[in-house]
């Protein structure tokens, strides 16, 4: 099961159940399975110990003893249930512009207890600056950094934040800032990974990227033959700009690839700072970019937009088990 939940703040002050928010592309096991496996193990009912009696024959015995039998008491199977091992991580989007609406979503991603957090870019705002990284990223995010060289409190002993790169990052020498502030897999720019259930193919979907951004480009066909050759239930593609979006600063069509026929299970984007969820030919798309900058406005709805947020900030808590896919519900402060 693959479990997304929208955490939005509202006054900062609560957090508060709001509504469900369910896509499930695909029956994928019977949803008795979700949570627990059940194993049966038989032991005799408390208390027995007895066992069948035989008489012992005598000298005055005429016949031959008869044995009398006692009943073996009843086996009753005792249910025992397993838990179903989870990936639990945290999506954050275009959130580093150090200040309160920052703090109070890094607030809420930490209260979750993720074991990983990934971003859909503009990590360092305004102009993605070396002056500016540690304040818009590690005074929040410093636990999930490793190696963190930063000056506000030890890092993570492994690295748990995957971040992607926003129009913003790359602005200043050409990102130069993000990759000495990062260690991260492959060339940096777009990588892949796997954590526990989930393997994450993180996109470089700005124009400014070497390898390209079409469907056809070096990048594009990295995507394409590493999700092909991947074996993980669940393949989560994530970006900046979004392939689809109501928001003002519209769809992407150069981020438009073929990510379904290619074998991924969603893609989540930032760029446009809004959430949004979309089925675009039977394919899940969310847009995620309420993490701190400021709060765009929709325009009317695209085909396919299900559920749109523009309300106050926020980020998006993802469970992933083995078998079943569903996305959940949001909340607010």
């Amino acid at each position: 099961m693959l479990m997304i939940v929208l955490g939005v703040l509202s006054a900062c002050t609560s957090l508060i159940s709001n509504q469900t928010d369910v896509i499930q592309p695909g029956a994928l096991t019977d949803t008795t399975d979700q949570f627990a496996t059940q194993t049966e193990t038989y032991t005799p009912e408390a208390g027995s110990t007895s066992v069948p009696s035989i008489p012992t024959r005598t000298e005055t015995d005429s016949q031959p003893p008869t044995a009398t039998a006692t009943a073996i008491p009843e086996i009753k199977p005792t249910a025992t249930f397993t838990p179903i091992p989870m990936t639990r991580f945290a999506v954050i989007g275009d959130f580093g512009l150090a200040g309160q609406p920052e703090a109070d979503v890094a607030s809420l991603v930490k209260s979750w207890e993720p074991e990983l957090i990934i971003t859909t870019g503009d990590n360092n705002y305004p102009d993605g600056e070396v002056e500016t990284i540690d304040d818009n990223i590690g005074q929040y995010y410093h636990e999930f950094i490793y190696p963190y060289h930063g000056a506000y409190g030890p890092g993570a002993e492994v690295n748990r934040f995957f971040p992607t790169l926003g129009n913003h990052d790359w602005t200043t020498n050409k990102a130069q800032a993000h990759f000495d502030y990062f260690e991260l897999p492959n060339n940096e720019r777009y990588y892949d990974f796997v954590w526990g259930f989930v393997h994450f193919f993180a996109i470089d979907s700005d124009s400014r990227e070497p390898d390209g951004v079409g469907r056809s480009s070096i990048q594009g066909e990295w995507l394409k033959e590493q999700l092909a050759a991947s074996t993980a239930p669940w393949k989560v593609v994530y970006m900046h700009q979004p392939p689809y979006s109501s928001s003002s600063d519209g769809s992407i069509d150069w981020a438009q690839w073929p990510y379904k026929d290619w074998g991924a299970t969603v893609v989540i984007a930032g760029h446009s700072h809004v959430y949004e969820r979309l089925l675009i030919d039977d394919f899940p798309y969310f847009v995620n970019g309420l993490g701190g900058g400021p709060i765009y406005a929709f325009d009317e709805p695209i085909a396919g937009s299900q559920v749109r947020f523009n309300d106050d900030y926020g980020a998006m808590l993802v469970e992933g088990m083995l078998a079943l896919m569903a996305l959940t519900s949001f909340d607010w402060r």
